[in-house]
């Protein structure tokens, strides 16, 4: 079995913060390898999840959000959790691209940057969005 490095952030529940996870995300991307594009296409599906975790996560600013980076040889998976109340996750469908909406894409745009995603939500736990990239040859 691979060795795991996990990396963790625990970040306020306000804007100015989402820089730092990129940041770190950028820094531990390029030190397994990823190409620059890779690496945007992350901070990207990032951005996204610590903006929902923001939104649907944090009712106050003083609420906190974490980021998990776990590092192997060639897969990167990012956790990001909140502690807000859950949302049924079955109720997320497909966006109407046709006509679009101003909210409401994130997960679409994370599900199309990322090789996989997993998303946990309860009530009592709050919600995780699972986000996993694996390094190309």
């Amino acid at each position: 079995m691979e060795e795991q490095v996990k990396i963790s952030l625990t970040l306020p529940g306000v804007p100015e913060y989402v820089s730092v996870a990129r940041l770190t995300l950028s820094g531990v991307a390029s030190r397994m390898g990823f190409n620059v594009d890779a690496i945007e296409d992350l901070k990207v599906a990032v951005s996204e999840a610590c903006t929902n975790a923001m939104k649907h996560g944090c009712l106050v600013p003083k609420d906190q959000y974490h980021v998990d980076y776990i590092v192997s040889d060639k897969t990167l998976i990012i956790d990001v959790c909140d502690k807000g109340r859950g949302f049924m996750v079955s109720d997320i469908g497909e966006p109407d691209l046709g006509n679009p909406r101003e909210n409401g894409l994130g997960l679409y745009i994370i599900r199309t940057l990322m090789d996989e995603v997993e998303v946990t939500s309860s009530n009592e736990k709050g919600t995780v969005v699972r986000m996993i990239k694996q390094l190309e040859e």
